[in-house]
């Protein structure tokens, strides 16, 4: 095929065959396309976008350039959840053991920090000894066994994503909201689900910074993969305050331990409610994806009473068993304070209101401190990150701890403190509430 054909015409606005897009695709993933032609095509596509049926034609050929998870018939559905990223985003952490507590089979691919969002992988690796690296018989095997497991992509799933990825990086393609949409469902779609719940995130916190940028991606998302085959909804969450208490690895993990000993639906008070509210509409918009419930309503009652069950927190350290964590190890470590070397409280000067925590700021002091990367593939300290953040509309007074940093000397944490004072703003007065959860799609 000639491919400098394909580039022109996408160039010039015309519309690609099926056949067009599956050879492209083909070619990226055998390497016999060069990576220059690959860049003009991207860069073609961010400027021109692509036609539902090219994107559609894209996402699968994109599924189809590796391996695919194929499990055996089974009554509970294959179900997965994709969010978009945050700060203290650990709504997966929870949200997988209570889904095989339901009743599905989860076989959640995730991914690594960058930038001001973390990653699940990084979290889970601060647990001594739990692999995140499987082979696709040990995905179908832990699933089948106990209901799901949290792992990296595979070598061999979906390679051509791999490729474009790494090239929409250094060619300033990476806005591209139908390059996007494709790089994502790809790899969710490999997994071969019959649900998927997205949560796409706006805010200062988030990839997207406004709610309508975010409703857009939402929507081109749960458009194409219902095209692909997969039944879809997406919620619009607000990202411009940290989600729960802690970020950053190992206190995103002990965070969500304390997730999983709630014994009772939490208070809007309670710091962990946004948490709890993101991770049980998560699992109720699959109940009812799934045609076990009707209702919103009736959906999160019984997401409820499975959630203070205690079962997720039995099924979690299943789940840590099957993927080699040392549980006597991890407990150890759960009961003590900190891990990092030196921990240096914030505390309010004044009383009033937290009227503002500015995600981003709390993001990048993370990331500063070794708990993130600015380069893919950079080593990361799963010891440090903030804790103890106090949560907008609560009430201060002068001396409140409103944040602790956990720091790898003293010398970094006392810079980092002075810059997480930046992001709280102490008012007179409390806040607007403003919902977690702005739109459902």
């Amino acid at each position: 095929m000639n491919f400098v054909r394909l580039i022109e015409k996408k160039r010039d606005g015309i519309e690609l065959t099926g056949k067009e897009i599956r050879d492209f695709v083909l070619g990226v993933a055998n390497g016999t396309i060069p990576d220059y032609q690959i860049a003009a095509f991207l860069m073609a596509v961010y400027f021109r976008g692509l036609s539902r049926s090219e994107l559609t034609s894209l996402t699968l050929g994109m599924r189809d350039s590796g391996k695919t998870l194929r499990f055996p018939p089974d009554p509970r559905p294959v179900v997965d959840k994709h969010s978009t990223g945050g700060v203290g985003d650990k709504v997966s952490l929870p949200l997988v053991p209570l889904l095989a507590c339901l009743g599905f089979r989860v076989p959640m691919i995730s991914g690594r920090a960058l930038g001001i969002t973390g990653g699940t992988l990084d979290k889970l690796e601060s647990i001594p000894g739990f692999r995140t690296s499987l082979q696709i018989d040990e995905i179908i095997s832990i699933v089948q066994q106990i209901g799901c497991v949290i792992c990296g992509q595979t070598e061999d799933m979906v390679p051509a994503d791999k490729k474009l990825y790494s090239l929409r990086d250094v060619t300033g393609t990476v806005p591209s909201i139908p390059l996007i949409a494709a790089s994502i469902l790809s790899k969710k779609l490999a997994e071969n689900p019959q649900a998927l719940i997205l949560d796409v995130k706006y805010g200062n916190g988030a990839f997207m910074k406004s709610k309508h940028e975010a409703l857009r991606l939402a929507r081109v998302m749960t458009k194409l993969a219902s095209e692909c085959g997969v039944k879809t909804r997406a919620i619009l969450s607000n990202m411009n305050s940290p989600i729960g208490q802690a970020v950053g690895n190992w206190l995103e993990i002990k965070e969500t331990m304390q997730f999983l000993n709630l014994k009772a639906q939490p208070s809007p008070s309670n710091p962990l409610f946004d948490l709890w509210t993101l991770v049980t509409h998560c699992a109720a918009h699959l109940l009812i994806l799934a045609e076990k419930h009707k209702t919103l309503k009736n959906a999160l009652k019984a997401v409820t009473d499975c959630m203070v069950s205690g079962k997720p927190k039995e099924n979690w350290f299943q789940m840590l068993h099957a993927q080699g964590a040392d549980i006597h190890a991890f407990e150890t470590l759960l009961s003590k304070d900190h891990l990092a070397p030196v921990v240096i409280e914030i505390k309010s000067n004044k009383k009033g209101y937290v009227f503002k925590c500015d995600a981003r700021i709390i993001g990048e002091a993370v990331r500063d401190l070794g708990g993130g990367r600015l380069v893919a593939g950079a080593e990361i300290n799963h010891t440090v990150g903030i804790d103890n953040i106090a949560k907008v509309g609560q009430q201060v007074s002068p001396g409140d701890v409103i944040a602790r940093i956990h720091a790898p000397d003293a010398r970094i944490g006392s810079t980092i403190a002075e810059v997480v004072k930046t992001a709280f703003y102490i008012s007179d007065v409390p806040p607007e509430p403003a919902p977690i959860i702005a739109q459902v799609i």
